[in-house]
């Protein structure tokens, strides 16, 4: 496999790197184009290296002329990837590998190997809807969706991201579209062979004298890349803006409103754990299985609450992750005489309901998961002439022998959270020439007041080994075949195996200063401090076990209830961070450029209604060096980083499978390091042909593990950090002609990972697996149409693991039996029209 790894990643370092930058030599003479001022004053956006950004910047600037990394994403290009969801978009990025298996909503986003993927700001315009990067249960992926109003999606790795952002090692920010003199529109539908049906609109122009609106979104259904049973993803996005020009500045004023269910994928078992050579791909189809089932379209959820009483809710898992969020924010951009004074504010109320069917965990076989019931079946009932199965709530026999013999237990989630956020930011920046070049500095505050509570309830439930499982009911019966008793409660093995409640503040005020100094041209040095104090509280309702009291089940022996009290949480945390940098271009085609930053990231607003949390603030150490290479519209960019995460929090919530419990915290605290180096290129030797890389090459590790819960931490040192990959890439080459008055572009991606691990140990490994897709761009006039296609192959590749159960030590294979394959060969069809 490592041979395999090295020789994949060879051939796209010699794509990326020999072939962009040897046929970039010929373009020696050419001069890039500098941005005007215009250009950066307006948001116009340039090919190639002379991309103007905004973010992570004191003032919209050159990519080529910034030291840290950043790319931008414009329609065009977002067009061409066709990604099926943010994951999938940011993950072309080199450094940022993804996760996109979970559906399109709540995946996976790691910058340069860090082992938390809650360091990433989800933006827009520069601010974010949250002040936290993650809410309860869900992320900025299901805050802000991308969609026609998406002017370009820029994304900063590393560099001044902690300074210009809390929590954050790196920043995607999508800037939306805003009006002008000229009225525009576009309206697209996709269709899609796994039941899509999305339309997409939007509409800009003026409103009167130096007064602009923009407005757009989607509606969208989707029966989903696996089959439910039910569709999958219901619901839409609308965001619109007004801005007003002045004489030396504007005002712009935006909402967002989404309402939006996203079922989520969990992963599932693709291999006998009897004997992991067996495929369970008759039983749970690899592309198209999911363990989501229509018979969970109305659970019966049971819990006794603080008074004793005995409550219920009823859960439908087609509701999925339904997210209700409106946002309302205003921008001010104002320069008087040289004085650049930017303030955003913005306030954020939601709502999130969230059902999910859970992995917990491996599959079992029949008889052996029965006989592990023996003994507590005699103790309530006398002992048992046989056990057996049959379909929940029915007296209908199953045999699991007539199919994959197997059996296996799952986890039923409702979660309610309302959540809130007010933020705003406040900075004025000015450029002055002193005796030795000039200084471009920039003060700012940034505060922000947020919130949110919990309802957590889980139920555990036994299944069928099947897409869209049917529950079960393991029964007790005695020697006349009269029903003694039943392991399991209309399919439920643990009554309300995990309850929860809480609710928690918190509040955070920042001050941030930069200060570029521009010695010589080409030559800058800068700098940046961030500092921020933060104050939360909250509490957490106690829980304790209880016997409900049925005695003709077991399925509710064990089961959490709440005591009736609570117990107050609070914690004033602080953080520091910083970064320095230095650049230098030896001309405007070939420059470098050093930075080093530090970052810490105190506990969430969550450890407030947290019982017995791990207390511990992260702190990252980046290091990163950078070579840039630009002729005419190709470029290269070559940057060497290391990352040191100390402490690093690995904690987890256990599962326990005799209780079904899963919200008991293992304290698993050390070092996480990666060294690595990322290459991003794009190669055009002529007007009709473009070839996009990305490629990152990384050693992620951890150290210095410490666990006082019987896990052996020296098991862990130096192992490859879980679900990292070494090598992660991407290559996409297009082809642009023209036909008389038609545009026709034809365009691909082949897209690697190699291998990873599910366990801190490494005892299981994901294997690695590299997709193919394609597409077709035909544009006539105001019309345009596009086929496009991923993994048209049907290559097989594992996310995940099963991360309730197989953290620490694995599955108990070499190679993951249990995981969330990535999606199956898929098409759509996109229409689409401008005004």
């Amino acid at each position: 496999m490592l041979k395999t790894d090295l020789v994949r990643s060879s051939a796209l370092a010699a794509l990326s790197v020999g072939l962009m930058a040897g046929m970039c030599a010929p373009a020696l003479a050419q001069t890039a184009p500098v941005a005007t001022a215009d250009a950066a004053a307006t948001g116009a956006v340039q090919s190639g290296s002379d991309t103007i950004i905004v973010t992570g910047s004191t003032r919209a600037e050159r990519r080529f002329d910034v030291s840290y990394a950043v790319n931008t994403l414009d329609d065009e290009e977002i067009a061409k990837i066709a990604p099926v969801n943010l994951a999938d978009l940011v993950g072309q990025v080199p450094g940022f590998q993804t996760e996109i298996t979970g559906g399109e909503v709540q995946n996976i986003y790691r910058v340069r190997g860090l082992p938390s993927d809650g360091v990433t700001s989800f933006q827009q315009d520069g601010l974010t809807v949250f002040h936290e990067n993650d809410g309860y249960f869900w992320r900025g992926d299901a805050a802000i969706k991308y969609d026609l109003m998406t002017e370009r999606v820029e994304v900063v790795r590393g560099g001044p991201a902690p300074i210009y952002a809390s929590r954050s090692g790196a920043i995607v920010n999508q800037i939306t579209v805003t009006g002008s003199d000229v009225s525009r529109g576009k309206a697209q539908v996709t269709l899609g062979d796994t039941g899509l049906y999305r339309l997409d609109a939007m509409q800009s122009g003026p409103l009167g004298e130096d007064t602009y609106y923009a407005i757009g979104g989607f509606l969208r259904h989707h029966d989903g890349y696996r089959d439910n049973g039910f569709p999958n993803d219901r619901g839409g996005q609308v965001r619109a803006n007004i801005k007003h020009d002045f004489d030396n500045g504007s005002v712009k004023v935006t909402a967002n409103y989404v309402n939006d269910h996203n079922v989520f994928y969990l992963p599932i078992p693709i291999s006998d754990p009897r004997d992991p050579s067996v495929s369970l791909d008759p039983y749970i189809d690899y592309f198209k299985g999911t363990m989501n089932s229509p018979a969970f379209r109305n659970v019966n959820l049971r819990y006794q609450d603080g008074n004793g009483n005995l409550q219920s809710r009823t859960g439908d898992l087609a509701d999925g992750r339904h997210m209700r969020l409106f946002n309302f924010g205003v921008q001010y951009e104002g320069d008087f005489d040289g004085w650049l004074v930017s303030a955003k504010a913005g306030y954020t109320q939601g709502k999130l309901d969230f059902d999910a069917f859970y992995s917990t965990t491996n599959p079992a076989d029949a008889d052996e998961f029965a006989a592990g019931y023996v003994d507590r079946a005699s103790a309530a009932w006398g002992a048992p002439a046989s056990l057996g199965y049959v379909l929940a709530g029915t007296n209908t026999a199953y045999d699991p022998y007539d199919d994959s013999g197997l059996v296996m237990q799952g986890q039923y989630r409702n979660v309610a959270s309302k959540f809130y956020s007010a933020q705003g930011d406040l900075s004025v920046a000015k450029r002055f020439d002193t005796g030795i070049g000039s200084h471009d500095l920039k003060v700012g505050v940034y505060a922000s007041a947020y919130g949110e509570d919990k309802f957590q309830l889980y139920q555990n439930y036994l299944i069928q080994v099947a897409g869209q499982p049917a529950t079960l009911d393991l029964v007790a019966y005695d020697a006349q075949g009269g029903v003694m008793g039943r392991v399991t409660d209309n399919g439920a093995l643990n009554v309300a195996a995990t309850l929860n409640a809480g609710d928690s503040d918190g509040t955070v005020i920042a001050f941030y200063a930069n200060d570029t100094w521009e010695l010589a041209p080409g030559l800058s040095i800068d700098a940046g401090i961030r500092h921020e104090r933060y104050s939360f509280d909250g509490w957490a309702a106690n829980t304790v076990q209880v016997n409900l009291g049925d005695d003709t089940t077991l399925a509710d022996d064990m089961t959490r209830a709440f005591d009736g009290t609570i117990v107050n949480g609070g914690l004033s945390p602080n953080a520091t961070n910083w970064t320095v940098g230095a650049n230098y271009d030896f001309s405007s085609q070939v420059g470098v450029y050093g930075r080093a930053s530090h970052m810490e990231t105190p506990n969430n607003v969550q450890v407030a209604m947290s019982i017995n949390p791990t207390i511990a603030t992260t702190k990252i150490d980046q290091f990163e060096a950078g070579l840039k290479l630009a002729f005419g519209q190709s470029y290269l960019y070559v940057t060497g980083f290391y990352t040191n995460y100390d402490p690093y929090n690995a904690s987890f919530l256990a599962f326990d499978p005799t209780t079904g419990r899963n919200d008991v915290n293992v304290p698993f605290v050390g070092e996480a390091q990666v060294k690595g180096i990322e290459f991003d290129g794009a190669f055009k030797p002529v007007p009709w042909f473009t070839l996009n890389a990305a490629l990152t090459v990384s050693d992620p590790q951890y150290k210095n593990f410490q666990n006082t819960n019987g896990a052996d931490p020296e098991l862990a040192e130096g192992k490859q950090i879980t679900r990292q990959p070494k090598v992660y890439g991407n290559i996409r080459p297009s082809f642009d002609l023209l036909a008389g008055e038609t545009e026709i572009s034809v365009y691909g991606r082949y897209t690697y990972q190699s291998k990873r691990y599910v366990d801190i140990y490494n005892n299981t490994a994901l294997p690695a697996f590299g997709t193919v897709g394609a597409g077709v761009t035909v544009r006539h006039g105001r019309w345009s149409a596009q086929v496009v296609g991923d993994n048209l192959f049907n290559e097989k590749g594992l996310t995940e693991g099963n991360t309730r159960t197989d953290s620490i030590s694995g599955q108990g294979s070499s190679e993951a039996i249990y995981g969330r394959p990535i999606f199956g060969r898929n098409v759509r069809l996109v229409v689409g029209v401008k005004w």
